[in-house]
C-alpha cells in the first residue's frame, strides 16, 4: 500500500517545523485546495494519497519552505465572510482588520453616508462595508495601481459598487466632505524590520507595510488632510500598530481638538484602533 494522506502531510509539516516555519500551513493549503472541511479530513486521512495530490503537496511544500505565504499560493484569502483575491501586490488581510470593519458597522447605521477607505489594498475594508451597508457611498483609494486592479476585481466578483481612485491619501477626492474616513495604512517603522516574519519581509509589498517617522507618517498626513474634509459629525476609524496608540491619539487630538479620540483594543488585548468621533455622540 502507498502513502496515506496523514503520513504525507505529517512528514511535510514536520519538515516545515524543522525549518522554523509554521507546520500547519501545508495542511491548511491542502484542505483549501481540496475544498475539504475538517470533517472531510477525518474521513479521508487514512486513504491512499492520489499521485496528483502528492505532487501538489510537494510543490506547495517547496514554496512554503521558501517562506512563500500560504494565501499567495492559493490566490485568495477569506475576510469578513467573503473571499478576496490576493497576490504579491496586496497585503494579506489580517483578522485585526475585521475588528476595525466590525466596529465601524456596529457604530453606524445603513443611512446614506459618504465613506472613504484610504490604502484599500485588496479592497477588503471598503467592499465589506459596502456589502453590509448598501446605502453608503464608498470610495476606495490606493497609491498602488497594481493593488487597485485586484481590489476592482474583488468588487466585481462580490458585486460591490464602489468608486476606486488611484492616488495618495485624501488628495484625490478634492474638497469632497466625508462622513467616515477608514484606513489601515502602512504603519510599521523601519526599526521593526527585524521583528517581522520572514514571509512578510520577503513577499508582502513594502509600500503597504512601512511608513516613515517611526511608522506615523501616513497618520500625520491623514490628520492634516481630514481637517477640511470631515463633516462636523464625521468619524475616523484607523488601524494602528500596537505601540502607536498614544502617538496617533495625540496627532488627531491636535487636528481635531473638539473630537473624542479613543484607543481601542483588539481581541488579543493589544491597542489596535484609534476612533475619532463627536463628543456629543459619546455623551
Amino acid at each position: 500500500m502507498g502513502n496515506r494522506y496523514f503520513e504525507v502531510l505529517e512528514r511535510a509539516s514536520s519538515f516545515l517545523e524543522k525549518q522554523g516555519i509554521e507546520g500547519y500551513n501545508i495542511l491548511f493549503v491542502f484542505l483549501e485546495r481540496k475544498g475539504w472541511t475538517k470533517t472531510d479530513w477525518l474521513l479521508h486521512l487514512k486513504e491512499e494519497v492520489l499521485p496528483e495530490d502528492e505532487q501538489q503537496i510537494a510543490e506547495d511544500l517547496k514554496k512554503l519552505t521558501e517562506n512563500y505565504p500560504p494565501h499567495y499560493l492559493l490566490g485568495y484569502s477569506d475576510f469578513y465572510d467573503h473571499r478576496f483575491l490576493v497576490n504579491e501586490h496586496t497585503l494579506i488581510p489580517r483578522p485585526e482588520t475585521e475588528e476595525l470593519v466590525d466596529r465601524c458597522l456596529k457604530e453606524n447605521l445603513n443611512k446614506p453616508l459618504t465613506v472613504v477607505d484610504v490604502g484599500t489594498g485588496t479592497g477588503v475594508i471598503g467592499i465589506s462595508l459596502k456589502l453590509a451597508r448598501p446605502n453608503w457611498h464608498v470610495t476606495a483609494i490606493d497609491i498602488s495601481e497594481e493593488a487597485l486592479k485586484i481590489a476592482e476585481q474583488n468588487a466585481k466578483c462580490l458585486d460591490a459598487p464602489i468608486a476606486f481612485i488611484h492616488g495618495d491619501g485624501l488628495k484625490p477626492i478634492g474638497d469632497t466632505k466625508i462622513d467616515i474616513l477608514i484606513s489601515n495604512p502602512p504603519y510599521i517603522s523601519n526599526a521593526e524590520w527585524d521583528l517581522m516574519d520572514e514571509s512578510v519581509r520577503t513577499f508582502e509589498p513594502k509600500t503597504a507595510l512601512f511608513a516613515k517617522n517611526d511608522g506615523l507618517a501616513i497618520y500625520q498626513q491623514l490628520a492634516e488632510e481630514a481637517k477640511d474634509r470631515l463633516n462636523p459629525n464625521g468619524k475616523i476609524y484607523l488601524e494602528i500598530g500596537f505601540q502607536q496608540g498614544e502617538s496617533v491619539k495625540q496627532l488627531f487630538q491636535q487636528a481635531f481638538p473638539n473630537k473624542q479620540i479613543q484607543i481601542a483594543q483588539d481581541l488579543s488585548g493589544n491597542d489596535r484602533m484609534v476612533i475619532i468621533s463627536s463628543k456629543e455622540e459619546e455623551g
